[in-house]
């Protein structure tokens, strides 16, 4: 008979509440941690899963001058799903093709990635709500998966984490600005991400309710430090990240980068806000 051997110690982060004490790691022999009352992240691999068996969502696809990457993003929305398109000033007919590929356009004239998102989630009347860049660096096939997991009620706003496919697809200042930002992150929440990339899913519900007031690049990292603030379980999971179409907007330059890190630096120095009333009990 062979020996048996123990599982190997799981390590398990439970998240510092926003005025509470600081976390602590908390190890066991056995599989799975017995924390009953503290949130807990979860980091995970991604792979498409079939849509039929996953609740129906909107995904929402902030635009500007995506002319070219368009057709082969809403290709890979999955069967039944509504995309929706937010075109936020382009100038290369994004809008028209968009429109003529199926998906629900919707203008918003204020520039800024917050404003663009915010006007996509307001226009959404599903359940749940998937954001993705249509630039063709992140894959909306993968998003029927993140969904399933929160309906499992395995966490209540899961990201994505981003893995480059090859060496350019993520540049290296934008790679230094994500890094910073995580690191200010954990300090001010007790969240241990390593990504504050685009890509996730959440109950719209839940969402609206905390109240998101950023219009600019710190959208993104107000729904996490919201999210958190609110008690939900905040997860996430790897996903492929592609070589982007064409220029990018925001992290394709030093500039922008520092621009995006600012607003990012200013979401962070907010004080927390009480939401309204929102709970992980209310996200289930």
């Amino acid at each position: 008979m062979g020996a048996t051997v123990a599982p190997p110690a799981v390590r398990t982060y439970a998240p510092r509440p926003p005025h509470g004490r600081r976390p602590r790691f908390v190890r066991t022999r056995r599989p799975k941690c017995r924390l009953s009352l503290r949130r807990v992240i979860a980091v995970t691999h991604s792979s498409p899963a079939d849509p039929a068996e996953s609740p129906r969502a909107d995904i929402v696809l902030p635009c500007l001058d995506e002319a070219e990457a368009l057709p082969r993003v809403l290709a890979r929305v999955p069967d039944g799903w509504r995309a929706i398109v937010v075109d936020n000033g382009s100038t290369d007919g994004s809008a028209d093709i968009a429109r003529s590929l199926g998906a629900t356009v919707v203008h918003e004239p204020r520039r800024g990635f917050g404003s663009a998102c915010h006007a996509g989630l307001l226009a959404s009347d599903a359940e749940y709500v998937c954001f993705c860049d249509c630039d063709g660096s992140l894959d909306p096939a993968l998003l029927p998966g993140f969904v399933r997991r929160i309906a499992e009620g395995e966490s209540d706003l899961l990201l994505g984490r981003r893995r480059p496919t090859t060496r350019g697809a993520w540049p290296l200042h934008a790679r230094l600005g994500n890094i910073a930002l995580s690191g200010m992150l954990r300090r001010r929440t007790g969240l241990r991400l390593t990504d504050l990339g685009p890509m996730r899913a959440v109950r719209r519900e839940a969402l609206l309710a905390l109240d998101l007031t950023d219009r600019r690049s710190g959208y993104p990292l107000q729904m996490v430090v919201r999210a958190s603030d609110a008690g939900l379980r905040v997860a996430e999971t790897d996903v492929p990240y592609h070589p982007r179409t064409g220029r990018s907007k925001v992290t394709g330059t030093w500039r922008g980068t520092w621009h995006a890190v600012r607003d990012m630096r200013a979401v962070l120095r907010r004080p927390p806000t009480a939401p309204r009333g929102v709970r992980a009990e209310a996200a289930r």
